[in-house]
């Protein structure tokens, strides 16, 4: 182990990128063109985060035939690439996370990726914002198991030469801190996303941030534990 290694691995969608509106027009559209009415935010929050198809299998009706998930999970899809399309397209990151990772990455922090996008949606998000080039290791859900399994946390670690004390799960619903404790690594969740608080707890969260400001206060805290170790 080399002490002075920090790695922060982040989830994306509702902690880095504000998504909420896209996701949820994008699952109602699909859940429309497949002849089920729709669907309710509060049951797609729920999901977000998860492999797509297993989170179709669970919003989906118990009785909705088994043969018809790929195509509702195609129509997701398809309504997630018309939005892109469409007249004031809003896809923010949030503020404050940027200024977050560039400090981080100034400081010599080496910094991931976990989520449960494809590679191919992952890049679309971040050549839309520049945010490649922060970024040290990208793990999806097109490498293996998706959340809460820890093989994405595992294979980061792997591919940055870091341990689980020198590593940090930042997110914002309970599979991240699933993985993350999976993974054995510290768990900092965010109450801006998807999850609500108690679900986050739920999850595993070493701690739980309400802003930016506070967060940075525990990566700093870390960062210092890190560095006593050494």
């Amino acid at each position: 182990m080399t002490a002075s290694l920090k790695l922060a691995v982040w989830d994306v969608d509702g902690t880095i990128i504000d998504s909420r509106k896209i996701i949820q027009r994008a699952m109602n559209r699909a859940f429309e063109r497949a002849g089920l009415g729709g669907i309710d935010y509060n049951r797609t929050r729920t999901i977000v985060g998860l492999e797509l198809t297993e989170a179709i299998l669970r919003l989906a009706p118990p009785d909705y035939p088994a043969e018809r998930i790929p195509r509702l999970a195609t129509y997701y899809k398809e309504a997630f690439v018309e939005q892109r399309q469409e007249p004031g397209f809003e896809e923010p990151v949030y503020d404050g996370a940027r200024e977050t990772i560039e400090r981080l990455v100034d400081e010599g922090w080496l910094m991931g990726v976990a989520t449960g996008k494809a590679r191919r949606g992952l890049d679309i998000v971040f050549n839309h914002h520049g945010l490649h080039r922060y970024f040290d290791t990208f793990q999806t859900v097109d490498g293996g198991p998706g959340k809460p399994h820890p093989r994405m946390v595992l294979d980061a670690m792997k591919e940055t030469g870091t341990d689980p004390v020198q590593t940090v799960m930042i997110g914002d619903t309970k599979f991240d801190m699933e993985m993350g404790r999976n993974a054995g690594v510290h768990t900092l969740g965010v109450s801006w996303g998807f999850h609500t608080p108690e679900e986050i707890r739920e999850g595993g969260a070493h701690d739980l941030h309400d802003g930016f400001d506070t967060l940075n206060t525990a990566l700093d805290a870390f960062s210092a534990r890190v560095e006593e170790l050494g």
